[in-house]
C-alpha cells in the first residue's frame, strides 16, 4: 500500500480510539445506571413476590379457620 494511505489510517484509527474512549466513558456511566435500574427493578420484584406470598398465606389461613369452623357446625349437627 501506499504510504501516505497508511498513515492517514492511522492517523484515522489513532482519532477513532480516542473517540471511543471517551464514548466508552459515557457507555459505561450508561452501563452502569442501567445495572442499577435492573437492581432496583429486581428488589420491587422480590418485595412484590413477597407481599403475594403473604397475602396467600393470610388467605389460606382464613379460608382453612373457615372450613374449620364449618367441619365443627357438621359434626355438631349430626
Amino acid at each position: 500500500m501506499n504510504p501516505a494511505v497508511i498513515d492517514s489510517m492511522t492517523e484515522m484509527n489513532l482519532m477513532n480510539d480516542h473517540h471511543h474512549l471517551n464514548g466508552s466513558k459515557t457507555m459505561l456511566i450508561y452501563e452502569n445506571l442501567a445495572r442499577e435500574r435492573m437492581r432496583e427493578a429486581e428488589r420491587a420484584a422480590n418485595h412484590a413476590r413477597l407481599v403475594r406470598r403473604v397475602s396467600s398465606a393470610r388467605r389460606w389461613q382464613r379460608l382453612s379457620a373457615w372450613a374449620a369452623r364449618r367441619a365443627e357446625r357438621a359434626n355438631d349437627m349430626l
